[in-house]
């Protein structure tokens, strides 16, 4: 998969951990010069079968935020090319994952400078581990909330069932097995039902703003969610394509 071409100046490839056990659980980016806090923060999330990737320096927060597009940033304040103000606000020009940031110091210039850029939320350190998955957890609820057109945690069209909370989708009752993108690309398909989405929409909601001209990825996606739940994927009923323009869950 295309990836952008300007790296970050350490040149340092992230570690990514992914769950053992549901592949499309939520994706989060933690933040953090100091290579400890990293290793315990990805060890607590991956044993709560989150996703992770992570990033030691502002830049690289904002490079893997758009190749990875996650569901949450978990972002240290005191970073060795930026502050976590700087990189909200980079963050904020395109992304709306919650952000969480984690400082050692308890100023209030701080804290009121980073809620403001839009970081939702401040957490200090040292912090106990349930305290940080309690705040991993509202905010992920949160997101989940306000990230489409229903506040519905189960939605139907159809033969097609998806359960936003277990993050589960099902045709026919029967559960359909999903990578996480073509999760992603059915759950914002689902919350719009009955809207055209154009191809720039579902890129940058789904894969990041690195992607958004990249339609042949929608192609294929979308070809994989019609032989998962049409009935006939060569005329599908369900996911429809607006020439030119991008892409609709029809409803009736």
């Amino acid at each position: 998969m295309h990836q952008p071409s300007v790296m970050p100046s350490s040149g340092r490839t992230p570690s990514v951990t992914h769950a053992a056990t549901r592949a499309n659980t939520p994706l989060v980016l933690v933040v953090d010069d100091d290579p400890r806090m990293r290793k315990y923060i990805r060890a607590v999330l991956t044993d709560q079968s989150f996703r992770v990737v992570d990033a030691e320096s502002g830049a690289e927060a904002v490079y893997h935020a758009a190749a990875h597009n996650p569901d949450l940033v978990v972002l240290d304040f005191a970073l060795p090319d930026m502050d976590g103000t700087a990189v909200t606000q980079k963050l904020r020009e395109w992304s709306s994952a919650p952000i969480l940031l984690l400082s050692a110091h308890g100023s209030e210039p701080n804290k009121v400078a980073a809620l403001d850029a839009g970081a939702n939320d401040f957490l200090m350190k040292p912090f106990g581990t349930g305290e940080l998955l309690a705040r991993i957890r509202v905010w992920l609820r949160h997101a989940q909330h306000a990230s489409g057109g229903s506040l519905e945690s189960v939605l139907e069209v159809g033969r097609i069932k998806i359960d936003l909370v277990r993050r589960l989708a099902f045709a026919d009752g029967h559960e359909a097995h999903l990578t996480p993108t073509q999760y992603k690309l059915l759950a914002i398909l689902m919350r719009n039902a009955g809207r055209v989405m154009t191809h720039e929409q579902l890129l940058l909601a789904v894969w990041g703003p690195a992607y958004t001209k990249e339609t042949q990825y929608l192609r294929v996606y979308m070809a994989q969610l019609r032989h998962k739940f049409e009935v006939d994927p060569a005329r599908p009923r369900h996911f429809i394509s607006e020439s030119g323009v991008g892409y609709r869950l029809r409803v009736a």
